[in-house]
């Protein structure tokens, strides 16, 4: 079996889309998944199972939320040893613990790709900002002060980019990757 990282996308956000993180625990179970873990309110499942196919675990996943919670949320999914591999690949200003600076990984959810995200959102702003195409991902690190006058800022929630991505911080996946 394959360990692996599911990413759901805008759960439990100022009382939206819901989901308790037990009870997805619980229905990831009852369905197959193997040594089903969850990792904060934020949506992030560390899971086992035998399917190779992301994109077929991410649909599974999508379907039991669907089923369980009555909720269409998009999910990402990548083996943990590939997320282990990318977080290696991280650029040296990347993950830092400057309180000044807000690290995050930006994760395109298929079928999109992140160049498609990069080239809809344009170029980070200088000195505000820094991004990193790595794999289908993005090392994105930002100004906490400055944040509101980053391009990526900006964009990365704007309907037609939102809902291709999901992000999550630096510590939240250093943590997942060893679970």
């Amino acid at each position: 079996m394959t360990r692996y990282i599911a990413l759901l996308r805008e759960i439990n956000i100022s009382g939206k889309n819901k989901i308790s993180m037990p009870e997805l625990k619980t229905a990831l179970g009852e369905k197959g998944f193997a040594d089903v873990k969850t990792y904060l309110n934020s949506g992030n499942v560390i899971f086992s199972d035998d399917e190779t196919d992301v994109v077929k675990l991410a649909e599974r996943i999508r379907t039991i939320i669907l089923e369980t919670f009555h909720l269409e949320i998009p999910v990402f999914v990548i083996p943990q040893d590939e997320l282990k591999c990318l977080l290696s690949k991280a650029p040296s200003w990347w993950g830092s613990d400057s309180k000044d600076i807000y690290d995050n990984l930006i994760f395109a959810i298929a079928p999109n790709s992140i160049e498609t995200v990069a080239d809809k959102i344009g170029e980070p702003s200088a000195e505000l900002e820094k991004v990193q195409i790595c794999g289908n991902a993005a090392f994105w690190s930002f100004d906490r002060k400055l944040y509101a006058k980053a391009n990526w800022w900006k964009k990365t929630a704007t309907p037609g980019i939102g809902e291709m991505i999901t992000i999550r911080t630096a510590n939240t996946l250093r943590k997942v990757a060893e679970l």
